[in-house]
C-alpha cells in the first residue's frame, strides 16, 4: 500500500481544492494510476510560478506514481484566457517545446514521461472535435465560470471562439490521456480548476469513469499579482533570463510570513526539521536556508559558492580585488560590456535596462536611488571618470538596495 501523499501535500499547504477527497483517497491506494500536469509553451523559459506544480509532481513521483507531463504544443496556439483581463498577446515564436522540456527534465529528471499534445491534435478532423468533445459542451456554463467571468467583465470585446475553446482542448487533453495512460488525477494551478473539472466532467460523460483534480497554491508577486509571461519582474528559471544571483536574491527578499510556507511547499525538508527551524532560528537564517535548496533543486548545488562571492562583493564589499572581479564576471550576475568611449551614465543606465528613457534617468538619480562602486550619484549629468574603473576594467553599479550590475569596460 503506498504512503498517503495527500497527507503530506495537506501539512505542506499544497492543496487548494481537490474534488471528491473520499473517493480520490481510495484511487491512491492503487498501484497503475498516473498523474499529470500540463505547460504550455507560449515562451522560451517557464518561471517560478511553474515551480509549485513541478515540485508537487516531483512528491508523486518520490511516492512511487506513475507521472506525466503534458507539453501545451497545441493549446498553446489557442491561448488560456483564463483570469486573463485582455487577449494574450499573440507569440511570434511557438517553436519553444524543447527548451521548456529541457527545464522540466533538469527539475524532474530524464527519465520523466513527456508527451505533447500536438500529437493527437495536429490529425484531428474538426467535425469529430465539434460531434464528439463540443457537443458535451454548454456555452452558458463555460461563460459562467469564474476564469472566464474575469476576462468577460474587465473586457469590453469579450472573448472570441478561439480563447473559448480552449476548456475543451484541455478537457480533451484529460480525456485522452487517461484512456491511453490511465491518468485519473491531473493537478495545476489555483486559476486552472475551472478547465480541470471541465475535463473531469468531460470523461464521466463520455467514459462513465471516475476522475479527479486537485490545484494548486500561486506565488505571487508582493502585490498579489501572480508571476506570469505577460507581466515585467517576472522571475525566469532561464538563467540568461534572471541571473541565478537573482534568482536567489528573490528568495532571500520575500516577506517574512512566506518563508516557512515556501520552504514547506518548495523543498524536500522533513516535518519536524522545519517546525524546529521555525521555532528556533532567526527568519534571515531561514530565508538563507531556503535560497540555497531551492537554487540547488533548480540549478545546481555547485552555483551557491558563485552566489556567496557575489553578496561578499555586493553586500559585505569583501576584499575586492581585480581577481575576485574577474571571477565573478564569468558567474551567473547581472553584467555587461561596455565601451570605454561611453561616458555618461544616462546612456549606461539605459544599456543596462533599467530605465526605458532620459527621464526615468533624471528621476531615478535625484532621488539618490543610483550607487557607483558604492558611492551615490547626485549630479544627473554624471560622466563615468577613470577613478570609477576599478582596476581599470570593472565598474559596480547599483539601483536602490539590492540591485546590482556588473560593468566590464572593453
Amino acid at each position: 500500500m503506498k504512503k498517503n501523499i495527500l497527507k503530506e501535500l495537506k501539512y505542506r499547504k499544497l492543496i487548494v481544492q481537490i474534488s471528491n477527497k473520499k473517493k480520490i483517497k481510495k484511487y491512491l491506494k492503487k498501484k497503475n494510476i498516473s498523474i499529470y500536469c500540463g505547460f504550455d509553451p507560449t515562451y522560451k523559459s517557464l518561471h517560478i510560478g511553474h515551480l509549485i506544480p513541478l515540485l508537487t509532481l516531483k512528491r508523486f513521483v518520490k511516492y512511487n506514481y506513475k507521472v506525466f507531463v503534458l507539453i501545451g504544443k497545441f493549446t498553446s496556439k489557442i491561448g488560456d484566457p483564463s483570469f486573463q483581463k485582455n487577449k494574450r498577446k499573440k507569440n511570434k515564436n511557438l517553436n519553444f517545446s524543447n527548451k521548456i522540456i529541457n527545464q522540466i527534465k533538469n527539475i524532474l529528471g530524464k527519465k520523466i514521461n513527456i508527451i505533447k499534445n500536438s500529437k493527437w491534435y495536429n490529425n484531428m478532423k474538426l467535425s469529430f472535435f465539434l460531434n464528439k468533445i463540443g457537443n458535451n459542451f454548454i456555452v452558458n456554463k463555460i461563460l459562467n465560470k469564474e476564469a472566464i467571468k474575469i476576462r468577460n467583465l474587465n473586457n469590453k470585446k469579450g472573448i472570441n471562439f478561439k480563447e473559448l475553446s480552449y476548456p475543451l482542448l484541455q478537457s480533451y487533453d484529460f480525456l485522452y490521456l487517461y484512456k491511453k495512460k490511465n491518468t485519473i488525477i491531473q493537478i495545476g494551478g489555483s486559476d486552472q480548476w475551472g478547465n480541470i473539472t471541465s475535463g473531469i466532467n468531460l470523461i464521466k460523460k463520455k467514459l462513465k469513469k471516475r476522475s479527479f483534480g486537485i490545484t494548486l497554491p500561486l506565488i505571487t508577486k508582493k502585490n498579489g499579482i501572480k508571476h506570469s509571461k505577460s507581466f515585467s519582474n517576472t522571475i525566469w528559471l532561464d538563467k540568461n533570463k534572471t541571473s541565478i544571483y537573482e534568482f536567489y536574491q528573490f528568495w532571500l527578499n520575500i516577506p517574512d510570513n512566506k518563508v516557512i510556507i515556501y520552504l514547506k511547499q518548495l523543498t524536500w525538508i522533513n516535518i519536524k526539521r522545519i517546525e524546529y527551524l521555525n521555532k528556533n532560528i532567526n527568519i534571515n537564517k531561514i530565508k538563507k536556508i531556503l535560497a540555497n535548496k531551492i537554487t540547488e533543486i533548480v540549478y545546481n548545488k555547485k552555483y551557491i559558492k558563485d552566489i556567496n562571492l557575489a553578496i561578499n562583493i555586493f553586500f559585505k564589499k569583501k576584499n575586492i580585488n581585480k581577481k575576485k572581479l574577474t571571477k565573478l564576471y564569468k558567474k551567473s550576475i547581472p553584467k555587461i560590456n561596455i565601451i570605454n568611449k561611453i561616458k555618461k551614465l544616462k546612456k549606461i543606465l539605459i544599456l543596462l535596462n533599467i530605465v526605458n528613457n532620459k527621464s526615468q534617468v533624471h528621476n531615478l538619480i535625484k532621488s539618490l536611488s543610483i550607487k557607483i562602486n558604492f558611492n551615490i550619484i547626485k549630479n544627473t549629468e554624471y560622466k563615468i571618470k577613470s577613478k570609477d574603473k576599478l582596476f581599470n576594467k570593472f565598474t559596480i553599479l547599483q539601483k536602490g538596495k539590492k540591485k546590482f550590475f556588473l560593468i566590464k569596460w572593453i
